[in-house]
């Protein structure tokens, strides 16, 4: 897995040594895929790069400061494919498509996939973690640009308030974005997200 320089540094602490960061993140990323995020501890982290715990403890603050980073890079991912899917495509209603197919596709396998370090999303849901709520802001934010995008180009609706609707359009992902609500909606995987884009984009559609 790559690693984020920004998220290290974030959620790092002590010297700057990139090289001594990105063991720690190694070794915790296999750690937490074979054992879980619950049952690994800074112990076996130390333990299995050949460092005191006080060393890592040196970079970073806690074991979630260590799982924030893998947070944030796997999150970053997702946003990644999201970001290149969109390059080149123009309309607003086929951008909210493709912000919405890509978005469920990649969130469900990668957190799907890796049931270990699903559990890292989960803890970082559900106790709010820094880095889910700054993915949430930015997919937030995206959302209303293409909405913002889309009344000017006559493609949406404008008599209601922008916020209103962006906030709207953005609860219907909420339930992808979420690892907790995540696995109970991939047995409707298949038709379930093109339902929910037909749905918005009619709701959007301007007044005749």
């Amino acid at each position: 897995m790559s690693i984020s320089p920004s998220a290290a540094l974030d959620a790092g602490r002590g010297p700057a040594e990139h090289d001594v960061r990105t063991q720690i993140i190694e070794a915790a990323t296999a750690h937490f895929s074979h054992y879980g995020y619950d049952k690994t501890t800074v112990s076996d982290l130390a333990k299995a790069i050949g460092f005191s715990k006080a060393y890592i403890y040196k970079f970073f603050a806690s074991k979630q400061a260590i799982g924030e980073v893998i947070c944030a890079n796997c999150l970053g991912q997702i946003e990644s494919e999201v970001h290149g899917a969109l390059r080149g495509v123009q309309a607003p209603p086929e951008r909210l498509r493709v912000l919405f197919t890509v978005i469920v596709d990649a969130s469900l396998r990668l957190f799907l996939q890796d049931r270990r370090l699903y559990e890292i999303a989960v803890a970082a849901a559900t106790d709010n973690w820094p880095s889910t709520q700054a993915y949430q802001g930015r997919i937030r934010q995206l959302v209303e640009e293409i909405l913002e995008a889309g009344r000017a180009s006559g493609a949406f609706e404008n008599s209601t308030p922008l916020e209103e609707t962006s906030r709207a359009v953005y609860q219907v992902l909420v339930p992808y974005l979420n690892p907790v609500t995540l696995p109970h909606l991939s047995v409707w995987h298949e038709e379930a997200p093109t339902a929910l884009q037909d749905l918005v984009l009619r709701s959007l559609s301007p007044l005749r």
